[in-house]
């Protein structure tokens, strides 16, 4: 194809580009932005699997053995590490994730990925291990039948033998606050920075609400006034009501053209 044909038809689908993304779909604010401080939060442990089919660590693990020592230790039974065997028990590191507003006693998935040098984590068992937070806080309980992690569904046929997860295997032991009554402004984060969509965001709120309550910040945050009838109760159901309202985000098209022979494939936007 000639390169001014090339050109003239690129000129063509970007115009075209714009009137389609000038009449783009609406979504939702809560599937573009979310109140900072309102997300999840990381949570880890150091953990034995047990259980396993000569699988686990070998013998030169030597932090699988002391700590197997030590927690048999605390049920009283005194046993030196070079004494033990590990080959059904392997050393973990265990990960999950909390979300916000989490309960006592709400269930959490967790993963457990192995720490030494065991071949696989199949069929064994989770011993109790305490999930702690970045500032060393408990915040949850981990225990239970491990099941391998399979990377690209049920379908798949392959698994990472170290690596394992429990569904809902762990307990909730204590709440993160995040107290929402009471705030006077609250902050909008963008999932994609854009100044269109933010300013397009403010506007849509306040003319819902029919009072200045949104303002921009830059192209990532809105400030939100809480209005002051509803702070001291309801501030969630001031949220609520922005997270529904509809807004047509920006977006910028892009042409792909096929390298190998100069034609233009189509628009993305």
């Amino acid at each position: 194809m000639p390169v001014n044909r090339i050109f003239y038809a690129v000129f063509c689908l970007l115009i075209f580009g714009g009137m389609f993304v000038s009449d783009g779909h609406a979504a939702r604010i809560k599937e573009l932005a979310a109140i900072e401080g309102i997300r999840e939060n990381q949570l880890i442990g150091y953990g034995l699997v047990v259980g396993l089919n000569g699988t686990g660590d070998k013998e030169g693990v030597g932090f699988t053995k002391q700590a197997l020592a030590n927690m048999m230790e605390k049920m009283n039974i005194y046993v030196e590490s070079s004494q033990l065997k590990v080959k059904n028990v392997a050393a973990v590191m265990v990960t999950a994730n909390i979300p916000p507003f989490a309960r006592i006693g709400d269930r959490i998935d967790v993963t457990a990925s192995s720490l030494g040098d065991a071949k696989s984590l199949k069929g064994g068992t989770l011993l109790v291990t305490p999930l702690k937070g970045v500032n060393g806080e408990v915040y949850a309980i981990a225990q239970g039948p491990v099941t391998l992690a399979v990377p690209g569904g049920a379908n798949d046929r392959t698994s990472h033998l170290q690596v394992a997860q429990i569904s809902n295997g762990a307990s909730v032991e204590q709440e993160i606050p995040f107290q929402l009554n009471g705030k006077k402004t609250l902050t909008l984060s963008l999932f994609q920075p854009d100044f269109t969509t933010a300013g397009r965001m403010a506007d849509t709120i306040n003319a819902s609400l029919g009072e200045e309550v949104a303002s921009v910040v830059d192209a990532s945050a809105l400030t939100l006034n809480v209005p002051e009838k509803m702070r001291q109760k309801n501030v969630a159901e001031f949220i609520a009501d922005i997270e529904t309202l509809t807004v047509i985000p920006d977006a910028v098209a892009r042409v792909v053209i096929n390298e190998k022979t100069g034609t233009v494939v189509s628009v993305v936007t």
